[in-house]
């Protein structure tokens, strides 16, 4: 049966760009080679109530991720490889488009599709890694699509779309943290008028080692000058050019996701034109507020992925398992935990897919103010990493000593799954946001 693979195969009722073939009304489900390959027979997860989009979306990243097996991963992740063939099978595909603009090569569909296909990444054995790989093309270029200039869109989104440029997102400090107001990092207008000169420290700046392109969020007037806090920080669509001096990376040693680079990014009088300024000076902490609670989504999105995976894992492992003359999953210790998982999971999808939607709708309906929007975004993230940790720690415990082997993969997705949990916004700002905003508690910090 020919299997439909592209966007631009899916989306012709969506996009004129797309009309080569008109999609099927169904599309039979995908089986797996092996029982540890990427997607169970009877997919663990419920779909009743997805989108026809949703659900083709699906069936169609799950085809190319098939195409990398677990080993691939496990390879990448032991040997700190970036997994660049993954990159270009979707960028060939033109999958990386997803949620950017139909004129500018895109499927100008929605968040909504974007979660279902980084959900479909992290749940095909991909893990992080894999979301990782193409997380800031989906979710930085949001703002670019937006305010960006008709040269600076014509520039440079073609290119994230087909893969000839990578992109990064540069906001995290080492002195500020979380608190994104009081960015230290510089950029001076020169005398020239035609340049910035940019000067400070990022770190956790991912897959700045295979960038071209950095996302950067400066600061255009000192923090000590501004009338207000949401004043002073600029947005630019920067060069990544390693020829030209200035600029240092560093890459991280860290704990899971090892596959794609994390880094300290040092700028030191760096030289950036002054073209490469997104939208207004001193407008960057509103105009990247636009794609805030859009990675909230994606990245929710990537934790259920991985929960499932493990769970999926972990449930055929203890059917298969026998101690003592019995599966062990016929033990109540056993499978209790497991059940629990499945219903934090799904929980979380109806929380995650539902604030997908709310940043979906149209701009114009009031009846969904801003206010809402960034409560249902915060709380599926919130809810689904901390779903995908339960099903992850409990995948391991279920494989017992196995657990703790690489190639039985969930000791990957353990390692992985307390990203969702710590970036971008830790579990505890979460809280404090909804205390804040929804119980109308007092401020905490």
């Amino acid at each position: 049966m020919n299997r439909l693979t592209t966007p631009r195969t899916l989306y012709s009722k969506v996009s004129p760009c797309f009309a080569r073939i008109r999609p099927r009304r169904s599309i039979a489900p995908w089986t797996p080679k092996s029982k540890f390959s990427t997607t169970a027979q009877r997919p663990l997860m419920e779909l009743t109530g997805f989108t026809e989009e949703q659900l083709t979306i699906r069936d169609a990243i799950s085809a190319v991720c098939a195409k990398f097996p677990n080993t691939y991963w496990q390879e990448c992740d032991q040997n700190e490889r970036d997994p660049k063939e993954f990159h270009a099978a979707l960028a060939k595909d033109g999958w990386l488009g997803i949620a950017l603009p139909e004129e500018l090569g895109g499927a100008g569909l929605g968040i909504s599709e974007a979660t279902m296909m980084m959900q479909t990444i992290t749940q095909s054995g991909a893990g992080m890694a894999g979301a990782q790989a193409i997380h800031a093309n989906v979710y930085a270029t949001q703002p670019l699509a937006k305010f960006g200039t008709k040269e600076q869109l014509e520039e440079t989104i073609p290119k994230i779309i087909n893969g000839t440029w990578r992109t990064c997102f540069g906001v995290t400090e080492p002195n500020t943290g979380l608190e994104t107001l009081k960015l230290k990092t510089l950029a001076t207008k020169n005398e020239d008028k035609q340049t910035y000169s940019v000067t400070g420290q990022k770190i956790w700046i991912t897959c700045a080692q295979v960038a071209s392109k950095m996302i950067l969020l400066a600061r255009t007037t000192p923090f000590e000058e501004v009338q207000k806090s949401t004043q002073g920080l600029s947005l630019f669509c920067i060069d990544i050019d390693r020829s030209q001096s200035g600029l240092d990376m560093r890459k991280i040693k860290k704990m899971g996701g090892r596959a794609v680079d994390a880094n300290e990014v040092f700028f030191d009088n760096y030289q950036i034109p002054a073209n490469t300024l997104i939208g207004k000076e001193s407008e960057g902490f509103r105009i990247i507020l636009h794609g805030m609670n859009a990675e909230r989504c994606l990245l929710a999105g990537e934790a259920l992925g991985l929960g499932y995976a493990a769970l999926e894992r972990a449930a055929q492992y203890a059917s298969d398992r026998v101690v003592f003359g019995r599966p062990i999953g016929q033990n109540q210790g056993i499978a209790h935990p497991l059940a629990d998982a499945y219903m934090r999971l799904e929980a979380a999808k109806l929380a995650t897919y539902h604030a997908a939607r709310l940043y979906d709708a149209p701009k114009t309906d009031e009846s969904i103010p801003f206010h809402s929007v960034g409560v249902a975004c915060n709380s599926a993230k919130y809810l689904a990493a901390e779903a995908a940790f339960t099903a992850c720690e409990r995948a391991v415990l279920s494989h017992g000593g196995m657990g703790y082997a690489m190639e039985y993969d969930v000791e990957r997705y353990l390692r992985e799954c307390l990203v969702p949990r710590i970036a971008p916004v830790s579990r505890e700002m979460i809280l404090n946001y909804v205390s804040e905003k929804v119980l109308q508690l007092p401020r905490s910090y």
